[in-house]
C-alpha cells in the first residue's frame, strides 16, 4: 500500500472493498459519487479485469462516468438499464436508522434518482459519518438558477416553522461563480446543525417552487458498511437488524493501489 495513503483513505477503501462482494455477475449497479464510491469503482475495475466480472454500471455524475470508463467497466444510462439490482454510493452523514444528508458533491439528484431505482441501495461509510441526528453536515438543497434568491428565501422562511437548530443558508461557489450540477441548476447548503424530523422537512422542501431536489434520502439506504483504518468493516442491515464484522486485507489488494501510481 502507498506509504501516503491516509488512515481515512484505508477506512473508505475498506468499506468499498467489502462492498463489491455484493455484486454479482450480470447485474446492473449503480455507480456513486464522490471519494469513497471512486474506491468502489476501482474495485469493480479490478474484479472486471482480473476475474472477468461482466456487469453494466449506471453512473450518477459525470466525473464517475469518467472513472468507471478508465476502469473497463460498461457504462450505460439509467434510461438503458431502466432498472438496477444494487447502487453503492457513500454518505456524507447517517443516522441509526439509516437515513442519510448526501450532496456534500453536488450529485444529490442523479444519486437520489439511481438509488431508488434499485432494488438495493448500500452505503459505504466510515465512522465520522454516523451521527445520533442528522444535522452537523449542511443539507444541500438543489434548486432552478431562475429567480434562486426567492426560492433561498422561501427556504429560509420554511426553516422557521421546522424542528432545527439552525437556519443559514448559502450558495455554494466553484471559485467566484455559482457551483453547477450535472443539470445545470443552483445547489443552496442548509447549515441546520440538527434535524428534528427528517422526513417531513424533506417533503416540506420539495413542496417550495424552485427546489429540484434535496440531500435528504429517507428509507432508501438498505446496509451501511462502516470501515476502518486497519481493515475492519462493519455491516449494518436495516432489514433484518443484523450487525456483522470483517477484515479487509490491504496486503491482498497490491494491484488497485498499484493503479494509483
Amino acid at each position: 500500500m502507498p506509504a501516503e495513503l491516509s488512515p481515512i483513505d484505508k477506512a473508505k477503501f475498506a468499506a468499498a472493498r467489502r462492498a463489491v462482494d455484493f455484486v454479482e455477475d450480470g447485474m446492473k449497479v449503480g455507480l456513486g459519487t464522490g471519494s469513497t464510491a471512486a474506491w468502489m469503482v476501482r474495485c469493480l475495475g479490478e474484479m472486471v479485469r482480473e476475474e472477468g466480472l461482466s456487469i453494466v454500471g449506471v453512473p450518477t455524475s459525470t466525473r464517475t462516468a469518467e472513472l468507471a470508463r478508465q476502469m473497463g467497466i460498461k457504462v450505460v444510462t439509467l434510461d438503458e438499464a431502466k432498472w438496477l439490482d444494487l447502487t453503492i454510493d457513500g454518505a456524507d452523514e447517517f443516522d441509526p436508522e439509516l437515513n442519510l444528508i448526501k450532496g456534500g458533491g453536488g450529485a444529490l439528484l442523479q444519486e437520489k434518482i439511481v438509488a431508488t431505482a434499485s432494488d438495493q441501495m448500500i452505503v459505504i461509510t466510515d465512522a465520522a459519518k454516523e451521527v445520533a441526528q442528522l444535522g452537523a453536515f449542511p443539507l444541500p438543497v438543489e434548486v432552478v438558477p431562475f429567480g434562486w434568491q426567492t426560492t433561498r428565501g422561501l427556504v429560509e422562511e420554511m426553516l422557521s416553522s421546522m424542528d432545527v437548530m439552525g437556519r443559514q443558508t448559502a450558495l455554494r461557489l466553484n471559485g467566484t461563480q455559482p457551483f453547477l450540477t450535472d443539470e445545470g441548476n443552483y445547489i443552496v447548503d442548509c447549515h441546520l446543525k440538527r434535524i428534528g424530523n427528517p422526513r417531513q422537512l424533506s417533503l416540506v422542501l420539495n413542496q417550495i417552487p424552485g427546489v429540484v431536489e434535496n440531500g435528504l434520502f429517507i428509507d432508501i439506504c438498505d446496509k451501511v458498511i462502516i470501515g476502518g483504518a486497519d481493515g475492519t468493516v462493519e455491516l449494518r442491515d436495516i432489514n433484518d437488524g443484523s450487525v456483522s464484522h470483517d477484515r479487509i486485507d490491504f496486503a491482498e489488494e497490491s494491484n488497485i493501489f498499484s493503479d494509483l501510481d
